[in-house]
């Protein structure tokens, strides 16, 4: 009897808070809630009115971040959306110009009333295209007699030149455009470059100043 009654004692024992937490998963959820609780009972209400401002100044700013995150998406969409389409545009005008060469150089051609009325069309064609680019944002970039800019130009060549500041562009192969700031392609250009009789005058110069 004694044996049993004690069996009995050991199952109505209340479990320990370790027994417990193991047997609810949720324990340990509710003793964290607890101790916020208690935390939040000891700020005074300024403290907690600062806490609360500090929260709506923090979603504040991050919301006002998406939205220039946003705008600045769209912004650039609008803007460039249509750049592999200009780009691949730029190859008209190169024809034309093309076309225009092939028909100046043609010696059955030269000086002939057929000839002049067909540059006169490939012009009309060339100004109407150069419009509606100017009017989409795209301009052709101006090179001609202007310092060699990697940020706009490709030197293709050198040319001598001593009436040109070396690296001064003296000669336009292949026009280059840009849409608003961003360029859409560099211009193919020749620079200048001292004539090898003056470099050759300007070392010998300075070798008869060493000398002295």
């Amino acid at each position: 009897m004694d044996k049993e009654q004690e069996r009995k004692n050991q199952n109505n024992v209340e479990p320990t808070v370790e027994e417990d937490s193991k047997s609810n998963p949720n324990s340990e959820n509710i003793e964290k809630d607890t101790k916020k609780e208690e935390k939040e009972l000891k700020l005074t209400p300024e403290d907690q009115i600062n806490e609360l401002e500090d929260k709506l100044a923090r979603t504040f700013a991050e919301m006002e971040n998406q939205r220039r995150r946003f705008e600045k998406e769209k912004e650039d969409a609008f803007d460039y959306g249509g750049f592999l389409f200009a780009k691949e545009a730029l190859a008209i005008i190169d024809n034309l110009e093309r076309s225009k060469q092939v028909l100046e150089n043609d010696e059955k051609l030269k000086n002939s009333e057929a000839l002049k009325k067909t540059l006169d069309h490939l012009k009309i064609i060339s100004t109407d295209l150069i419009s509606v680019f100017q009017k989409n944002n795209i301009q052709s970039i101006e090179c001609m007699n202007k310092k060699l800019d990697p940020n706009f130009h490709q030197a293709m060549m050198e040319i001598e030149n001593d009436q040109k500041e070396p690296g001064t562009i003296i000669q336009e192969i292949q026009k280059g455009f840009t849409i608003k700031n961003r360029l859409l392609r560099p211009s193919l250009v020749g620079v200048s470059k001292k004539t090898e009789k003056t470099v050759e005058k300007n070392q010998q110069n300075e070798q008869n100043l060493d000398d002295k």
